[in-house]
């Protein structure tokens, strides 16, 4: 018997359950899932030179998950502003949110119902998220406050 035969003979065996077994080991070894994910998935991982040095590390995608989930930190309201006025209260609301240490914003703006044509607040929300150095994702939705007349705005980290 050479080394391929072994091999073959050794694949189709059904691993042995023993008692000691988790029911998570159990379903692992059915689905065919690698060991390591098998044991990362029951045991977790840790930063351990994080640990060390006392921080506290936080997965970029939970952090972003946590930050949309979240309620806004503060909100404006620029129903009734031109565009140039609205623009000058968005400059000045993004920099005291900043300084201020806010994560997420809201503005409402509303949805345009009033505007003939495309609404212009709305658009123009969106110009300004696009140029703003501080303004980092950001997104409208039915579930948030304002629905479709608000757009809320992740804040970016001071680097």
């Amino acid at each position: 018997m050479d080394f391929g035969d072994i091999l073959n003979k050794w694949e189709k065996q059904k691993p042995k359950q023993t008692a000691g077994n988790t029911n998570q080991e159990k379903i692992d070894t059915e689905i065919k899932i690698n060991p390591i994910d098998s044991w990362i998935r029951a045991k977790g991982v840790y930063d351990k030179d994080a640990e060390e040095k006392g921080e506290k590390t936080i997965n970029a995608q939970e952090k972003r998950r946590r930050l949309k989930n979240k309620k806004p930190d503060a909100e404006i309201d620029i129903h009734g502003f031109n565009r140039d006025e609205a623009w000058q209260t968005l400059e000045t609301f993004f920099n005291e949110s900043k300084t201020n240490g806010y994560e997420k914003i809201l503005i409402i703006h509303g949805k345009g119902n009033h505007s003939t044509g495309d609404a212009v607040l709305k658009r123009m929300v969106l110009e300004f998220i696009e140029h703003c150095p501080i303004a980092g994702e950001s997104g409208r939705g039915k579930s948030s406050p304002g629905g479709e007349g608000a757009t809320w705005v992740l804040l970016k980290e001071h680097n």
